[in-house]
């Protein structure tokens, strides 16, 4: 029992920043009965899929993900620094 008491904490964390996203301001969204979290600081950006996902609905997070960037930012994405998978990616961002 011990061992799952940090387990517990964990989970109940839901999605951390990056180091370098320490202090961003978080929004929290759900688009088609999944769940993201996207932290921008300055020019940066980071997107965290929560839950799971299932073989072959990777192509279609990842397109929600980037499609999440610029309605929750308002900055357009700067694709060639997109980094990342449909779990989490992070990117630098253009604002007006």
């Amino acid at each position: 029992m011990k061992r799952l008491i940090p387990l517990i904490f964990l989970a109940a964390c839901g999605a951390s920043p990056a180091p370098e996203f320490f202090g961003a301001t978080r929004t929290d969204i759900t688009v088609n009965g999944r769940d993201y979290t996207v932290f921008q600081k300055e020019e940066r950006v980071e997107v965290i899929r929560l839950g799971y996902a299932r073989r072959g609905e990777h192509q279609e997070i990842r397109a929600t993900m980037i499609e999440l960037i610029p309605r929750v930012t308002g900055c357009k994405l700067r694709e060639n620094t997109l980094q990342g998978d449909s779990g989490e990616m992070r990117g630098t961002l253009s604002c007006p």
